[in-house]
């Protein structure tokens, strides 16, 4: 990154087509930030992993409305004292809400990287609160939601600029 003195005594800084390096430009930090990384496909598997949790909800929740046996506890051993018949509509409607926004976030669109990340946040208090019922599927869920949120609040602009 070349820095040059403007005549008025303040520094401007000019993009590289190749480097992505931090300069001082009259008292503000610029970030060169031109090209995609290799980061971007973080961005990609954040994308995919949340269509597959959408998924993973849909069947959750397919499960919860057609086999109300399936569970450990019965609906009273939730966190959230509600049948399972409407606890699994919820987690059809937040995997269905899931594949669109990961559809979305695969296209570099910024709504869907912030719905993504606003999901995703859901996803994880939902299966905290269905734990009991399904520990270890809640707790995978809740693990790939946090590497969602880290892979789109991180790496998520990289996914609109170009190789």
């Amino acid at each position: 990154m070349r820095v040059a003195a403007a005549l008025s005594g303040h520094a401007r800084v000019e993009p590289s087509p190749t480097l992505g390096v931090d300069a001082m430009a009259g008292g503000h930090t610029v970030r060169d930030t031109q090209h995609a990384t290799a980061w971007t496909g973080w961005i990609s598997f954040a994308g995919i992993m949340l269509i597959l949790v959408g998924l993973f909800h849909a069947i959750e929740g397919f499960v919860a409305v057609f086999n109300r046996t399936y569970y450990l506890v019965t609906s009273s051993g939730l966190v959230v004292n509600v049948n399972y018949a409407a606890w699994g509509w919820v987690h059809v409607g937040l995997g269905v809400l899931a594949v669109v926004i990961g559809v979305g976030v695969l296209g570099g669109n910024t709504a869907a990287r912030v719905g993504a990340i606003i999901f995703a946040a859901v996803s994880a208090i939902v299966n905290l609160g269905f734990i009991a019922a399904t520990p270890v599927w809640s707790i995978l869920v809740i693990a790939v939601d946090v590497i969602i949120i880290y892979a789109i609040m991180v790496h998520g602009r990289e996914m609109r600029l170009e190789k």
